[in-house]
């Protein structure tokens, strides 16, 4: 499996920031981490060799990038606005500087499927409802898409217009919609275990389903937890099944 690490200095946030490659083929997953990790969280957790064949064969290409919560809402030091403020760099960093970067590594007509696990799941899901120009689709993972839940009772328009519970209620742009209707892969897969949230992703889709926009809600077992065992097990199905 070819790997790679690759760093520059990010303008959009002022520092250097890396992301970690895998694969030498295949259509591009966008990999936002969990929480406050690093780019090479998914590597740490096995998440890379839970779906090592699906790289080796071409059929994906994984780029992992850093999380900068720990900058931002995940920050308790931090105001609310200044918190918001940093989110923005970040999503300003993936639009203008990764996407760009993603398809000067693959092609400028192979496709980028955002995708994450808890927190990295809201992420990829805004990333994904903001930009269905530059990102064609989203793989959400146990994730809780009401950005409100992180912010600690803060709420602003940079909150509402990043949290898809929120925005997507309202959203009637045809531009956005056509492309949302468009995109083959917009999948949110949750167990109904302990810590999971599967309300979270039934009412993603609730909403989704007001807009007629063709997607998958898949909600596993109560015997499936919100641990790494689990999403080891539901990425590798869903490469296999829908890729």
């Amino acid at each position: 499996m070819q790997r790679e690490i690759i760093e520059w200095h990010s303008p959009s946030l002022n520092k250097n920031m890396k992301i970690a490659v895998y694969g030498h083929y295949g259509t591009a997953l966008l990999m936002i981490p969990t929480a406050a990790s690093n780019h090479l969280e998914y590597e740490d957790f096995g998440l890379i060799d839970s779906v090592r064949s699906y790289i080796d064969s071409g059929k994906v290409k994984l780029f992992c990038v850093e999380s900068i919560n720990g900058e931002s809402w995940l920050n308790p030091y931090m105001s609310g606005y200044e918190q918001a403020v940093r989110y923005q760099d970040f999503n300003d960093y993936i639009t203008r500087e990764v996407i760009p970067f993603i398809h000067t590594s693959t092609s400028p007509e192979n496709p980028v499927i955002s995708c994450g696990i808890s927190m990295g799941a809201l992420h990829a899901a805004n990333l994904f409802f903001k930009h269905p120009d530059i990102i064609q689709g989203v793989v959400a993972l146990s994730g809780c898409y009401d950005l409100s839940v992180y912010t600690n009772g803060y709420y602003d328009d940079n909150v509402y217009f990043n949290s898809p519970a929120h925005y997507l209620r309202n959203l009637n742009a045809q531009w956005h919609l056509d492309l949302y209707r468009k995109s083959r892969h917009i999948h949110f897969v949750t167990g109904s275990g302990d810590y999971e949230n599967p309300d979270s992703a039934r009412q993603i889709s609730a909403i989704l389903n007001t807009k007629d926009v063709h997607h998958e809600l898949d909600i596993w077992g109560p015997d499936m937890p919100h641990e790494w065992w689990v999403w080891h097990r539901m990425l590798p199905y869903y490469l296999e099944t829908r890729f």
